[in-house]
């Protein structure tokens, strides 16, 4: 069991995004907690629609809750101080320290950026005081010119805080070595010194092929390569962000017992992750649709989160979203509603202070007898409870600026500890919570997919998919992949050892 280190930050950048340093800090988050390391995530900055509830009741993104959990602590609005949440194509909510403070354009954001190197900072030294070794993720690329001034995700970070880095390349991405040596090439002096050397991410292949790459890598930047990563086929860790381009259904329909289940891709969808159970249950065939014309014979829709409802609402409406759920009630088929989705649900949205766009109010779907107004005030709260339907335990979080009331809320969908949450309409076919989470728990999902269909051959099953276990699962295998294909010790010796 090591004691400790001399440096207490290690900082993984990548080349571009999605070239893997998510999954780079959560696997070593998971070794270093094997090897008996005290060790905590951190992003100093974020941009992500996937969020999740901390222990201190703030909110963060998801991958740092997802790094908390490999490190085996408790997620803190500390590891992400930064989360910058777009609902427009120019505009975002920013968070800091857990909590929204307000909506900013791209260019009032930039001028914002010395505020929030403060915040940042302010975090790191929290965490430094409680944790020998900090992993500590970027953002995008450091070699983007545009963002340099004022960088609080990358370098500029790692300035401040005089921290070793080690950059992350996806050669499954094609053109390796021109985005290593180029990222490199664009780094000031003091940072090129900085970088101490790169991991290699998702190969393909015969190692030995890639070696004089590696050889010619090292003499032409001076810099060492840590590893090569291989494609880990199947590897399950929850998304930063965007739903992913190669999402394998979970089955292919071969079974007359599966489940059909569709959640239409909104243009601002948020939270996706709370539907990785059912892409992986063996008993559902799951896919994430645009088209209406792609639900099939769909046995249960689901309408997920959104970071702008009422705009989602309106895509949906035009799309033809709409008059197909009513279709798909009629014969028989179920709908769920999570969080924005739920809201939909209603017969009205209001936002009058316009805070997810325009001031105004929005014809909801009409399907349960309630309406929502947006408040300035976020709720965010992690809850248990036990389903309605009947006495499975579920637990969760809420994420949400909304209130709902109405005739609709009197029958709820779940009974938590001090209230209750969303609402069953009276013929038992739509559900509606604000509950991210919701298939999370083994006998909650159990009870709602029953509900919503699968075949009692499947529900007797004398192992239930257990997506818990699972995850704990899959990132014990990342982490053994990476004491496989990593000069972990050489890694260590960047930090001083004690």
């Amino acid at each position: 069991m090591m004691k400790g280190y001399t440096r207490d930050t290690l900082m993984i950048q990548g080349t571009t995004s999605d070239a893997g340093k998510s999954t780079v800090v959560a696997g070593l988050c998971r070794l270093f907690r094997q090897r008996g390391v005290s060790v905590a995530p951190f992003k100093p900055q974020n941009m992500a629609l996937n969020s999740a509830v901390t222990s201190d009741g703030g909110e963060i993104g998801r991958a740092q809750a997802v790094q908390a959990q490999a490190a085996g602590i408790d997620s803190h609005t500390d590891m992400n101080p930064i989360l910058i949440k777009p609902n427009s194509d120019q505009g975002a909510q920013i968070i800091v320290h857990g909590r929204a403070i307000g909506n900013m354009e791209a260019g009032e954001y930039h001028h914002y950026k010395k505020m929030a190197m403060t915040a940042v900072l302010e975090s790191h030294n929290r965490l430094k005081q409680r944790y020998p070794l900090i992993i500590v993720e970027g953002a995008g690329s450091p070699a983007e010119i545009n963002l340099r001034e004022g960088d609080v995700a990358n370098m500029g970070f790692a300035e401040e805080v005089d921290c070793p880095v080690i950059i992350v390349a996806d050669i499954d991405k094609g053109g390796i070595f021109a985005h290593l040596v180029g990222t490199v090439e664009l780094l000031s002096p003091s940072e090129q010194q900085r970088v101490a050397g790169f991991i290699i991410n998702r190969f393909r292949g015969d190692i030995k092929l890639l070696e004089p790459g590696i050889t010619w890598l090292e003499e032409r930047t001076g810099k060492k390569v840590f590893g090569v990563l291989p494609y880990i086929h199947g590897l399950h860790i929850e998304a930063e962000d965007a739903i992913p381009e190669n999402i394998v259904p979970s089955s292919n329909g071969e079974h007359s017992n599966q489940l059909r289940v569709v959640v239409p891709t909104l243009p601002r969808i948020s939270n996706h992750t709370d539907f990785d159970l059912l892409r992986l249950h063996p008993d559902v065939d799951f896919q994430f649709v645009q088209s209406v014309g792609e639900t099939g014979n769909a046995d249960l829709i689901i309408l997920p989160g959104s970071k702008s409802v009422r705009d989602d609402l309106a895509w949906l409406n035009e799309s033809g979203w709409s008059s197909a759920i009513k279709r798909h009630l009629r014969y028989g088929g179920k709908v769920i509603g999570i969080c924005g989705g739920f809201q939909m649900l209603g017969k009205s949205i209001h936002d009058p202070l316009g805070l997810e766009g325009d001031a105004g109010s929005s014809k909801a779907l009409g399907l349960l007898d309630m309406e929502t107004t947006l408040g300035e005030e976020k709720q965010l709260i992690r809850r248990q409870g036990t389903l309605a339907l009947g006495s499975a335990q579920v637990e969760g979080y809420e994420i949400h600026m909304g209130i709902s009331s109405g005739p609709a809320l009197h029958s709820p969908a779940i009974h938590l500890e001090n209230s209750d949450d969303g609402a069953i309409s009276e013929d038992q076919q739509i559900l509606g919570t604000y509950l991210h989470g919701l298939f999370d728990n083994t006998d909650a999902a159990r009870e709602l997919l029953a509900w919503s269909g699968l075949s009692k051959n499947a529900l007797s099953s004398e192992a239930p998919f257990d997506y818990r276990l699972l995850k704990e699962q899959e990132l014990d295998r990342l982490a053994n992949i990476f004491e496989e294909n990593l000069d972990i010790q050489s890694i260590e010796s960047l930090m001083n050892a004690g």
